[in-house]
């Protein structure tokens, strides 16, 4: 059932935006005006779709009442109602609530977890997969800290990814990922399970997450790569500890400066995320039914390379194409999770 009330509410305040805009409002309020114009314009865009097509039907069968006309009406008719629940769902899905955050940035953190060197060696295999997608999506990726072994596998790593609608491609990505695999390093042939988590947090602005300096202690350091090899000469390298909880990051660019911005961007991105969590906590009182809540203990996805497959776990999804999904194509994988977080919500909505 579409709520035209709520319809014709949106579109008043869409007008009243657009008028807004073209009056020139003021220094301080153009962001915030304009935000919330792009944001309502699909949505506005999807009701004018959906009255025209009403229209177009109501004037066909008013047509059936004209001798001259009532052909047309009756070819034009089967074709208009069969586009109307189309335009319907559209619409639903337009009006879904959206996450404040998927317009971010993202901060996607990786660490191996079991399997010794063969799980941080396929944590280095996440990390190209999530560049590569990046990369064909036209996405900035920045590692702001990696720490690698010396067989070329991750002890950890963050990267910063800017884009258009980063977060939201990204955010059911957050769990663990399962890998089924004869490693490198395994001279018997036989197949191992290793296991790396992935986090991927929406970046934080500094006025929505407040962080008074005597919260925070940093400290300086060397920079090291692989196996501890100094990569430079200069104490250049930052560690901030968080005192508070104890959090802890560090960034590992030529410049002090730029480590100190890049390491406050990433605290402030997971102090951020435990507060969205906290709130989502709260609101929803059974959230493993849903999709991507972003539990760092949930096993989301097994990439099983005997057989060529990946199973996503949280909706019985499998694809026997493995090697094109390691190669960054997740589309697939990512449209379909974002389908059911959507089929979820209208359900709800329904209810």
């Amino acid at each position: 059932m579409i709520p035209e009330d709520r319809l014709r509410q949106i579109t008043d305040r869409f007008e009243f935006l657009e008028a807004r805009l073209n009056a020139g409002p003021a220094a301080d309020e153009i962001a915030a005006i304009s935000r919330e114009y792009s944001e309502l314009k699909p949505v506005v865009a999807q009701i004018a779709a959906w009255d025209r097509l009403k229209a177009d039907i109501a004037e066909a069968e008013a047509m059936r009442a004209d001798p001259e006309m009532r052909a047309l009406a009756e070819e034009e008719l089967p074709r208009l109602r069969a586009a109307l629940p189309e335009a319907e769902k559209a619409l639903q899905l337009a009006l879904l609530p959206k996450d404040a955050a998927d317009a971010r940035p993202a901060m996607i953190e990786i660490r191996p977890g079991t399997g010794g060197e063969e799980a941080a060696l396929f944590a280095a295999d996440l990390l190209r997969m999530y560049s590569r997608y990046a990369e064909a999506r036209g996405w900035r990726i920045e590692i702001v800290d990696l720490q690698e072994t010396d067989l070329g596998g991750i002890r950890e790593v963050t990267a910063r990814i800017e884009g258009e609608g980063v977060f939201a491609r990204l955010k059911y990505e957050s769990g663990v990922h399962r890998v089924q695999r004869v490693p490198e390093t395994e001279s018997g042939g036989r197949i191992h399970t290793s296991a790396a988590t992935v986090a991927v947090l929406p970046e934080a602005e500094a006025v929505e997450i407040d962080i008074p300096a005597g919260d925070i202690r940093i400290d300086t350091m060397r920079s090291s790569g692989a196996g501890g090899q100094h990569v430079n000469t200069t104490d250049s390298a930052v560690r901030i500890t968080h005192l508070p909880t104890g959090i802890v990051v560090t960034s590992s660019e030529k410049s002090q400066h730029r480590n100190r911005e890049i390491a406050m961007g990433v605290l402030r991105a997971r102090l951020y995320d435990m507060e969205r969590r906290r709130l989502a906590e709260a609101e929803a009182a059974d959230r493993r039914a849903q999709v991507g809540t972003g539990d760092r203990s949930e096993r989301i996805r097994t990439y099983n390379f005997p057989q060529g497959r990946m199973t996503d776990h949280r909706i019985n999804l499998t694809l026997y194409r493995l090697e094109q999904i390691l190669g960054g194509d997740l589309d697939e994988v990512i449209d379909a999770l974002t389908a059911e977080a959507q089929a979820r919500l209208l359900a709800e909505m329904d209810g």
